[in-house]
């Protein structure tokens, strides 16, 4: 059990350190995700920035991911979920016009007007603290690959057994410190897991972009 996503993340930078250096970029899933994607991307001298995703919950119980949204128009769908929960089309989207309103929101306040670090040629990783169903994560790597990643790693502390299979192709490599198989919730791998503020995320691509401006 990890005491907090701070700790988390100097933990998930050893098993990163070999990815460091000019040619990595760190991508962090906000906002839980990016006080680890903080410590990974100090711990490896890389840029951090984040990427953008959304959950598509049904509309009936939010909790369950019937797909996921991400910058750049990309998007994942969960089959089975839709298939089981019997979402029409217009119930559908209802929920990806909700989503994708905020998505945008939450990319304008998290850069403040900074361009994003451009992936082109880079090796992305892209952090979480922990990976359930694999949606918003599938989504998140779907982007890094849509901005011209040439290899895109997942990170994560926890990820459920079914990760890799749920991930199909869209990782080239995927790095996870626990692998509970009675896998419940990420929340579970956590003694403090209090949600991350949208201002502890600024701050936090604030303080990572100041350090890198120093290391120039």
């Amino acid at each position: 059990m990890f005491t907090d996503r701070r700790e988390a993340g100097r933990l998930l930078a050893r098993r990163l350190l070999s990815l460091g250096g000019a040619d990595s970029v760190v991508l962090a899933l906000p906002r839980g995700g990016v006080p680890v994607g903080f410590e990974v991307a100090l711990a490896l001298g890389a840029p951090l920035d984040v990427v953008v995703v959304r959950k598509l919950g049904v509309p009936y119980q939010p909790e369950l991911a019937m797909g996921a949204i991400g910058e750049d128009g990309v998007r994942v769908l969960n089959t089975e979920v839709l298939a089981a929960s019997a979402v029409d089309d217009d119930e559908f989207a209802a929920v990806e016009q909700r989503e994708r309103a905020e998505l945008d929101r939450r990319a304008e306040r998290y850069r403040r007007g900074r361009a994003r670090i451009d992936l082109t040629g880079k090796t992305s990783i892209v952090v979480d603290d922990g990976v359930a169903t694999g949606s918003t994560a599938r989504a998140a790597c779907r982007v890094a690959r849509a901005r011209g990643a040439s290899e895109v790693i997942l990170a994560a502390p926890v990820c459920g057994p079914d990760t890799a299979e749920h991930l199909g192709g869209d990782v080239d490599g995927i790095v996870c410190l626990e692998v509970p198989q009675r896998f419940r919730s990420v929340g579970r791998s956590y003694r403090s897991f209090r949600q991350t503020s949208d201002n502890e995320v600024v701050d936090l691509l604030r303080r990572a972009e100041t350090r890198a401006d120093e290391g120039r």
